[in-house]
C-alpha cells in the first residue's frame, strides 16, 4: 500500500492501456464527464500484452499506475482487458482511496441483448484463457442459459495500433474471425478487446455481408465511464467544471507522434503528447513539450 497525496475534485483522471485501444474508452469518458481533465497513458512500446507473462503486465502496470498518480490522478481507469485481469486487484491494493474502474468483455450485456443465446467473444488470447474470464462467463452462461463462441484474435490490436483500421490485411483478419462465429448463429459480438471499437464499421460490413441477421455488438466503454462517474460521485471528488476547459494530455512509451496522430484521427481532439521511459518500477518524464 502507498501513501499519496489526497486529490482535489479538480485532479484528473488516469487512463491508461497497452497502446491507443484505450481511446475507445478515454471517447466515453469525455462524452460523459466533458468537465474532467484527463490522461492517458499507451504502453505502445511495450505492445501487445497479450504475448507478456502476467507478472510482467502487471508490473508495467503497477509503474504506469505510478505515474500516473505522481501526474496528480484522483482515480484510474485500467483501460485494458489484460491489464484489468493482471493487475488490476494489485492496483487497487496499492492505492485503496483512489477510485479505480476496469474493464472485461461485456459478457453480461451481451447475454441480454441476445436473443438466440449465441454470443461471440472477440478478445485476445490471454483475455480468453484467464481465470477471471473463464469464471464470469460460466456464471452468465448457467444464469442465462448463455453459449459463448470464443474467438481469439491473434494479431488484430496490433493491426489497429498501426491504424490499418480498413487495410485489406485488417479486413482479411476481420473475415477469418467473425465469419464461423455468424456460421454458428452467434447473434451478438461483444468486443473483448478496447482496440476492436475502433474496427466497428469494418465488422458491421463483414456482418451484413455474411447473414441478414440482425448482430448486436457489445462495447463496454460506455458502462465504465458510467462506473467511473458512480465512483467519482460517491468519493464526492467529481469536477465542478468551474475552473475552464478540460485538459486532455497524452503519454507514450513510443513515439509521440504516432499517439499524437491517433488522439486525431481516431477520436478529432489535439491533445499534448510526451515520450516517457519506463523503466523497472519507475517512469522518467522525456520530451515535456513535444
Amino acid at each position: 500500500m502507498e501513501t499519496i497525496s489526497l486529490p482535489t475534485p479538480t485532479s484528473p483522471i488516469g487512463i491508461f492501456d497497452s497502446g491507443v485501444g484505450g481511446l475507445s474508452v478515454l471517447r466515453h469518458i469525455h462524452a460523459q464527464l466533458p468537465q474532467e481533465h484527463l490522461l492517458y497513458f499507451a504502453d505502445s512500446g511495450f505492445a501487445p500484452y497479450g504475448d507478456k507473462p502476467e507478472h510482467v503486465v502487471a508490473e508495467r502496470s503497477l509503474a504506469i499506475a505510478a505515474f500516473l498518480v505522481a501526474r496528480g490522478a484522483k482515480a484510474l481507469v485500467v483501460a485494458c482487458n489484460t491489464a484489468t485481469v493482471a493487475a488490476i486487484s494489485l492496483i487497487r491494493q496499492h492505492y485503496p482511496d483512489l477510485p479505480i474502474v476496469g474493464v472485461e468483455p461485456g459478457l453480461k450485456p451481451a447475454a441480454a441483448a441476445s436473443r438466440n443465446g449465441k454470443v461471440g467473444v472477440l478478445a485476445t488470447e490471454s483475455t480468453l484463457a484467464g481465470a477471471k474470464f473463464l469464471q464470469l462467463r460460466e456464471q452468465v452462461a448457467l444464469a442465462g442459459k448463455i453459449e459463448f463462441l470464443l474467438q481469439g484474435c491473434t494479431g488484430l490490436a496490433d493491426q489497429i495500433e498501426l491504424g490499418e483500421l480498413d487495410s485489406a490485411a485488417t479486413t482479411a483478419m476481420l473475415e477469418r474471425y467473425i465469419v464461423p462465429l455468424l456460421d454458428q448463429g452467434a447473434d451478438t459480438l461483444v468486443l473483448g478487446c478496447t482496440h476492436y471499437p475502433f474496427v466497428t464499421a469494418s465488422i458491421g460490413a463483414i456482418v451484413r455481408a455474411a447473414t441478414d441477421r440482425e448482430v448486436a455488438l457489445i462495447d463496454t466503454g460506455d458502462a465504465v465511464a458510467r462506473q467511473l462517474a458512480r465512483l467519482l460521485t460517491a468519493a464526492a471528488c467529481g469536477n465542478p467544471g468551474s475552473q475552464g476547459p478540460a485538459r486532455i494530455e497524452g503519454f507514450t512509451s513510443a513515439s509521440a507522434t504516432a499517439l499524437s496522430v491517433a488522439f486525431s484521427s481516431l477520436l478529432g481532439i489535439n491533445a499534448p503528447v510526451s515520450e516517457v521511459e519506463l523503466a523497472g518500477k519507475s517512469l522518467a518524464q522525456v520530451n515535456l513539450d513535444i
